[in-house]
């Protein structure tokens, strides 16, 4: 099967300052994965996203969305199919009321207008904004209002989904819809891709995590694989999940992955096989 995001030696440049951001990345993600995207501030990730969605065009190398190329695609062309929720709400959200945000979109991609109102209703019910709905997007708090920017790019349906920081200043409340929303994605057969510093989001839900540093994609595995290279971790500055990190201390084999949890769950259901095992 083509692997609906594809990616060949891809190299950007910035033109001021001629810093090179990206240099050498080629990887392929599979329609209906989630996947994690790492790294410290300026290793590349956000550059590497932005080529998705035909923001930046590669300096050299190839970039393909469900089989095309997108160099000579327009950022409305590839909108149909890549969708892309900004870390900061304000720097999409423009109409007067909720209402009329959750419409734009599937009313540019030329929707017929029943299905743009079921759409909107969808939605709203999904990120509980009953009560926002005639309000101004800049007249409620920063973690529903975030929410309704990830609303704007769900009721596009594209099937690709970027999430750039999505619990970045959400409450717990806001958090938890965050999970619903991606794991409701998967259900639905979208591609989500989850550019994040939140450790604790990506252990639950990505199968793959991306690890950059300085403009290259170092490691390309699973979680459990990422957090468990201590070389890796150290090299990004970032930290496992706390339950991760007790579990890496804990284990007695070292190279042993059925031992590293990801969640509190995960590290009830092996502390319980560990005595039931010790009893017999």
């Amino acid at each position: 099967m083509e692997p609906i995001i594809k990616v060949e030696n891809l190299w950007h440049t910035y033109p001021t300052g001629n810093i090179t951001a990206l240099r050498e990345v080629s990887l392929n993600i599979n329609r209906g994965e989630l996947i994690g995207v790492i790294g410290q501030n300026g290793s590349g990730k956000t550059t590497l996203v932005k080529h998705f969605i035909g923001l930046l065009k590669p300096t050299r190398g190839k970039v393909f969305i469900d089989g095309e190329d997108t160099e000579p695609l327009k950022v409305q062309q590839l909108a149909a199919k890549v969708g892309y929720v900004y870390q900061n709400p304000n720097h999409q959200l423009f109409a007067r009321t909720v209402q009329e945000e959750l419409e734009f979109g599937p009313n540019n991609l030329g929707v017929p207008k029943e299905e743009v109102q079921e759409r909107v209703e969808q939605a709203i019910k999904f990120f509980g904004l009953e009560e926002l709905r005639y309000l101004h997007p800049y007249r409620i708090g920063f973690p529903l209002r975030k929410l309704v920017g990830m609303a704007t790019i769900y009721t596009m349906k594209p099937d690709i989904f970027i999430l750039d920081e999505p619990t970045t200043g959400q409450d717990n409340i806001t958090t938890q819809k965050v999970y619903r929303l991606i794991k409701k994605l998967r259900d639905e057969g979208a591609t989500v891709l989850c550019v994040a510093h939140d450790m604790i989001l990506l252990s639950e839900v990505v199968d793959r995590m991306l690890v950059l540093r300085d403009s290259e994609v170092i490691m390309d595995a699973s979680p459990r694989e990422v957090f468990s290279n201590n070389e890796i971790m150290a090299s990004t500055h970032l930290a496992p999940p706390q339950i991760t990190s007790l579990s890496l201390n804990l284990r007695k084999n070292k190279n042993k992955l059925d031992d590293v949890v990801l969640s509190v769950d995960e590290m009830l259901a092996l502390s319980k096989d560990s005595n039931q095992k010790e009893k017999i």
